[in-house]
């Protein structure tokens, strides 16, 4: 089978095409031909082995893993004989955890693992990136609590997570501001943003709007530029750890109404993830949610799809299709 590999942390050029034999699904694993995978922010970052503490799980001095990626859509060519929840041929999507191997025509799941059939209403370019939305699903309604009518920022609202973010609270009735770039106001404004603000010409710390809960996807802010804008029991939301993050998650724990939170998704336990996949699931299903595909690549265009995500411009999600 195709597959793009790494053998050491880099640029660009560490991304190499090659041939590995087709694995075979263990008794509790299904084997999933795949159709198509996103190229997400963190992709990059698998690649260039960064921050430097993600190494602890990746590989310290070169990747555990040569074959990165952890999301998928496809179809099911064959299981193992303990498995129970799937058929050969059903359409799945999801994501493979630690293991990665998603950018490969085919990869190994486990059947308790984070994967869940397809839903009627969706493709596999469409749903490829659909395990994405469980870090802003985290952020937005469990760490944050969205409720109708709260007034709502999402910085970096064009971006994955950003995109998902401000889908999300609307789905929750709130009033959201989405900021971005010129060239995305229109893309935001599709998901049901209320407001946008084109941060090439205004800064949301300083327009006298306060909000509930500012999400900054972009990480482009701190608490301490944001706190202003916060109501007094407002929620300030990184998805980005830093020692800062952690210093003002403790002090504003103890010593302020406004609140600095965090939450590492991918540490979370599979059934709470599959908990929260299942509930955006639903959402997706009653159209609610949907996904916007900036570009696609095939796999031998892998370079140019990091090319283009690490660019920073990207509008929604960039899928690598794959061709059999």
């Amino acid at each position: 089978m195709r597959v793009v590999k790494i053998t050491k942390y880099g640029t660009l050029d560490v991304l190499k095409l090659d041939c590995l034999e087709k694995p075979k699904p263990k008794d509790d694993e299904v084997l999933v031909k795949i159709k198509a995978i996103p190229i997400t922010t963190e992709d990059p970052l698998q690649r260039k082995g960064k921050p430097y503490f993600t190494r602890l799980f990746l590989g310290l001095t070169k990747p555990k893993r040569s074959v990165i990626g952890a999301e998928f859509s496809g179809r099911i060519e064959a299981i193992g004989k303990n498995v129970t929840l799937f058929d050969i041929g059903d359409s799945v999507f999801g994501h493979s955890g630690s293991n990665l191997g998603c950018y490969a025509e085919y990869v190994c799941v486990k059947q308790n693992g984070l994967i869940l059939k397809r839903p009627l209403n969706m493709n596999d370019e469409e749903v490829a990136p659909v395990c994405t939305f469980m870090a802003a699903w985290n952020f937005m309604v469990v760490l944050a609590n969205v409720k109708p009518n709260q007034n709502v920022l999402i910085n970096g609202a064009s971006g994955t997570v950003g995109s998902a973010a401000v889908q999300i609270a609307k789905s929750f009735g709130a009033i959201v501001t989405g900021v971005c770039s010129t060239t995305n106001i229109e893309v935001v404004k599709s998901l049901g943003a209320d407001q946008v603000i084109d941060y090439t010409t205004d800064s949301f710390t300083e327009n006298n709007e306060l909000y509930d809960i500012i999400f900054d996807v972009a990480n482009k802010s701190t608490f301490s530029q944001s706190k202003y804008s916060l109501t007094r029991n407002g929620i300030y939301l990184n998805p980005v750890l830093s020692a800062s993050i952690l210093a003002q998650m403790l002090w504003t724990r103890i010593f302020s109404q406004k609140k600095v939170k965090f939450s590492a998704t991918g540490l979370l336990s599979i059934s709470i993830r599959k908990g929260y996949l299942k509930q955006i699931v639903e959402l997706f299903e009653k159209n609610k949610l949907k996904t916007i595909i900036d570009k696609r690549y095939c796999l031998e265009q892998i370079i140019e799809a990091h090319r283009y995500v690490e660019g920073g411009n990207k509008k929604g999600n960039v899928i690598i299709n794959m061709i059999n």
